[in-house]
């Protein structure tokens, strides 16, 4: 929904504002440093979904979410294969999904993003004025001999 609204990072405030404390978020997109981004940039199916797109960067989604107090908990990139559709193609293409994790990580066609909201705790320091701590550092009365007593003698 983030690629195709005119205001994402609106759509993550909504989110966060409605998430409570210590939720999570998952947060799938395409990524356009990849070859799923190459068609949308050279122009080619540009009416099409999901090329119609305007497709966020990861670190861009990174960004915004620090910004709104999540922390990053994992992410996954896949579709390492470029977007072909014949069976052709993706035979010949396959070798790139199985070693996409360890060669060009950041290459995926779509990543995975979770995250959680963290909200820091307000605890209420209060004066520690009590009736028995503001009596022992109250000053005590002396006491005082009265006339009608006896002194010893």
């Amino acid at each position: 929904m983030l690629e195709f609204s005119e205001h994402p990072h609106q759509i993550l405030r909504e989110a966060a504002r409605i998430l409570m404390p210590e939720g999570q978020i998952v947060i799938s997109g395409f990524n356009p440093f990849s070859l799923w981004g190459l068609p949308r940039l050279l122009g080619r199916h540009r009416q099409e979904y999901p090329w119609r797109g305007n497709f966020i960067s990861l670190g861009r989604i990174k960004d915004w979410l620090a910004l709104l107090g999540f922390e990053v908990e994992g992410g996954r990139m896949c579709c390492y294969v470029p977007p072909v559709s014949g069976e052709k193609w993706l035979n010949r293409f396959r070798f790139l999904e199985a070693a996409g994790d360890r060669w060009w990580a950041l290459a995926g066609g779509v990543y995975f993003l979770q995250a959680k909201k963290r909200v820091h705790g307000m605890r209420l320091i209060t004066p520690a004025w009590t009736e028995r701590a503001a009596a022992k550092k109250a000053l005590k009365p002396l006491a005082q001999k009265t006339l009608t007593e006896k002194t010893p003698k």
